[in-house]
């Protein structure tokens, strides 16, 4: 009879009690598309600044003047409604423009890293069937070594800083400055569909192959609208756009719920710790988004431990797993230079655009991702079925919401695996992390599925054991995985980056092991400790455990073991 209350519990947002005075259960989102919904936005706020970049303003009426002239290029050079072009650009203008100019037209913006490999942007190109794509000149060469393999009709180029690429003429290939120079007859914006595909993102490729994640123009504007809500935002806010615009966090944060409520979005388009520290002694946003080696980063920074921080208002740590240790040097130089902000943790992943869950601004967890946000749902499963969890019990963390996508392109079996039907009736996204839920809804993210470590038939929580690595006043950073072994069937090993890396000694891997002992019960604890002088990082900047399983997988080919058996 208990469990079966606590279950019920599930069917009640017992958490809106926790909802901050301007934040409703629900919300009538607009049903219409991404470029109307800023269109909106640029009648409401006409003169306010939509964006800074390097210097130059644009306010959101320039904004839409520059998004209809792009529109009418693309147009103009061929695009049509249903077509799909690549953007492969940092956070730029030119990026974050022709995103929706794109949606205007009604084709798909499929968005990539532009430092990607010439084999990686074939697949990407092909897998998006892309007929167009925007890049920066200085990555044409790799774009021109596999044109012939790909549907390409046009390469639209923009240059970034002063030097001049070399680029050999080719009616393929469209610059930027001159097409947005020239007149065009207008065009009627598209009679796209709310609920039809409108962006295209990719997935880290847990499996080995990025998966194409499609998403709605709905998608979109319910995410983005959500965010903005919660931060109760308005043409007097600005935010930091550190993240890139080709992962969800960035594009669907730091621009598109930045322009939903019409706030200023500070485009970055590289990352230093320096440059970040300088933009915000300088522009003074009050909202910051990252992930935790960008908080790490300025918590090591002088100008930023120094520099007044009294104008923040909230800052919000996503992606990965913040350090306890991040967390706190970060409040404690905000406290010394004038601001009460706590970072707090939130929730999301691309397959629901990005962030569907945060810490109210009123409330505060330790350890917690938050709450939903309006209109999106959370549950905790027990694993591989779809039944209920009891409250406090660990399972996979699902979502149901207006965020949600509509699938993977092209992988009907892997979207049946991921979109599932439960006994409410609602379709539920099965996001493959383990988390709990308390008794208030507070969601306690603990580990992606994939990650776990299995150690003597215990569970052992990576990020756990980082968590203490992070304590010891020697360690910058480290990282946590699972190696075959014998008897444990998996061990638990350690990749450390130190503070001085002249201590790297057997000494120091005996002491931090000892510190883990102290800290850890016994097969949680490392085994072995491996000292590196930087540790692999993703293209958002978390570090990239994957990419160190898979150097210790070939590592062990020679002894004959499975890795991760």
């Amino acid at each position: 009879m208990h469990v079966r209350k606590e279950l019920e519990m599930y069917e009640k947002k017992f958490w809106l009690k926790f909802y901050d005075k301007h934040v409703p259960e629900n919300i009538d989102y607009p049903r219409t598309t991404m470029y109307n919904a800023i269109f909106k936005t640029s009648e409401k706020y006409p003169d306010s600044i939509a964006y800074d970049f390097m210097g130059y303003e644009s306010t959101y009426k320039q904004l839409i003047a520059q998004i209809d002239q792009c529109a009418k290029a693309l147009s103009n050079l061929g695009l049509k409604k249903g077509d799909r072009m690549t953007i492969s650009m940092p956070t730029t203008p030119q990026g974050v423009i022709c995103f929706y100019a794109i949606n205007k037209i009604g084709a798909i913006a499929s968005m990539i890293h532009p430092l990607s490999p010439p084999k990686q942007i074939e697949f990407f190109l092909n897998l998006s069937n892309s007929c167009f794509v925007l890049t920066i000149d200085k990555v044409y060469s790799n774009i021109m070594k596999i044109i012939d393999k790909t549907q390409l009709k046009m390469i639209i180029l923009t240059q970034l800083g002063q030097e001049k690429i070399n680029i050999p003429e080719n009616p393929k290939i469209q610059w930027w400055k001159y097409i947005m120079a020239k007149s065009y007859s207008q065009i009627s914006r598209s009679d796209m569909e709310t609920d039809d595909l409108a962006v295209i993102l990719y997935s880290g490729g847990t499996t080995g192959v990025p998966k194409g994640i499609m998403l709605s123009n709905y998608n979109f504007i319910a995410e983005g609208t959500q965010v903005a809500t919660w931060m109760d935002l308005s043409d007097k806010d600005s935010a930091l756009a550190i993240l890139p615009i080709f992962h969800g966090f960035g594009l669907g944060v730091c621009v598109n719920a930045i322009f939903m409520g019409g706030g200023k979005s500070i485009l970055v388009p590289s990352f230093t710790a320096d440059q970040v520290a300088e933009l915000i002694k300088t522009k003074k946003p009050n909202l910051i988004f990252g992930v935790p080696t960008l908080y790490e980063a300025l918590n090591r920074n002088p100008q930023f431990q120094k520099s007044d921080l009294s104008f923040l208002k909230a800052a919000f740590c996503g992606a990965d797993t913040l350090p306890h240790t991040t967390k706190e040097k970060f409040e404690e130089i905000c406290k010394h230079n004038g601001s009460n902000v706590q970072l707090r943790e939130g929730y999301g992943l691309t397959e629901a655009v990005t962030g569907i869950c945060a810490m109210p601004l009123g409330e505060y967890r330790e350890g917690s991702i938050g709450i939903p946000f309006p209109d999106m749902l959370m549950k905790i499963v027990e694993i591989d079925t779809i039944n209920k969890a009891p409250i406090g019990q660990e399972g996979e963390l699902c979502i149901h919401g207006p965020a949600v996508m509509l699938g993977y392109l092209n992988k009907p079996e892997e979207t049946a695996k991921t979109l599932k039907k439960h006994e409410d009736g609602k379709i539920w996204l099965h996001t493959g992390d383990i988390a709990t839920m308390d008794k208030d809804g507070f969601f306690y993210f603990k580990i992606r599925l994939k990650r776990l470590i299995k150690s003597s038939g215990f569970n052992v929580y990576p990020t756990q054991v980082e968590d203490v690595l992070y304590r010891h006043p020697d360690v910058l950073e480290a990282c946590v995985i699972g190696v075959p072994d014998e008897k444990q069937v998996e061990k638990v090993k350690a990749f450390v980056v130190l503070k001085d890396p002249n201590k790297e000694s057997k000494e120091m891997e005996e002491k931090l092991i000892n510190h883990c002992n102290e800290n850890l019960i016994k097969w949680s604890c490392p085994r072995e400790i491996e000292f590196s002088k930087q540790l692999p990082k993703t293209l958002v900047g978390k570090i990239d455990f994957k990419q160190l399983e898979e150097q210790e997988k070939e590592r062990l080919k020679v002894t004959g073991k499975n890795f991760g058996e």
